[in-house]
């Protein structure tokens, strides 16, 4: 019997129709490509800053399910190749059923607020009500490409701790998970880091802003869109 934290193998979640290349080995004599110049064939690998875990809610049962029995690890990877194996071959956002969430946290994280890393943070969330209207499955790769490129905060800032896509009978929801609420925290230190004693608030609340402003722009929402920020106990931002 699997435990909750083992991980599982992608047949577990819808998978798209088309081969999987991820396991191509490249020849010695073979010339050097990349993802770029094929997303299918490519047999060099470009490293990540950090390694990046996928997540798969499965809808609940509705026979009194217990949330670590929905949510599964799916595969751990550190480069654009490898997440690019993972993106190609599993079901995108749009078919999945309702009730059902990826989640792409660094390594070691799980997506749940009760993590230890996670538990004095917060998050910033769309919902886009018009699902029918929505290139979903784009601005999803767009939220992803963004986390793992390290675009959505700024060198140093150490808030980003992963990002969500919900899928709802009314809506989807995509949002950005962070360290903190742009303030100390316990264990924190007392550097400028996220959490520590040596951020002032004031800095730390221009971070947190900042990753909204981005999270909005990958979002290609209109100015006036309203995009909130809220603590997973208290504290709420809007940009």
């Amino acid at each position: 019997m699997s435990t909750k934290d083992e991980p599982v193998d992608l047949t577990t979640i819808p998978v798209s129709p088309g081969g999987d290349n991820s396991d191509k080995k490249p020849e010695a004599s073979e010339e050097q490509i990349t993802v770029f110049h094929d997303k299918d064939n490519f047999n060099v690998k470009h490293p990540l800053m950090h390694k990046w875990t996928l997540w798969f809610t499965k809808p609940p049962s509705g026979k009194g399910d217990n949330w670590n029995d929905l949510l599964k690890e799916v595969i751990t990877f550190n480069s654009v190749e490898e997440f690019w194996g993972v993106y190609n071959n599993i079901a995108p956002t749009s078919e999945l059923a309702l009730k059902s969430d990826y989640h792409l946290f660094k390594e070691g994280v799980r997506p749940e607020w009760e993590d230890v890393q996670n538990k004095h943070g917060g998050k910033w969330s769309y919902q886009f009500k018009n699902k029918h209207a929505v290139p979903i499955d784009e601005l999803w790769l767009q939220v992803m490409l963004a986390a793992i490129g390290e675009t959505l905060e700024e060198e140093g800032d150490g808030e980003l701790m992963g990002v969500v896509v919900n899928v709802r009978k009314g809506f989807y929801r995509v949002g950005v998970w962070t360290r903190t609420i742009g303030k100390s925290i316990p264990g924190g230190g007392d550097g400028d880091v996220a959490g520590g004693k040596g951020r002032s608030i004031e800095k730390g609340k221009d971070i947190l802003m900042n990753i909204g402003k981005k999270f909005k722009d990958v979002l290609k929402l209109p100015e006036g869109e309203v995009v909130e920020f809220s603590g997973h106990t208290d504290t709420k931002y809007t940009v």
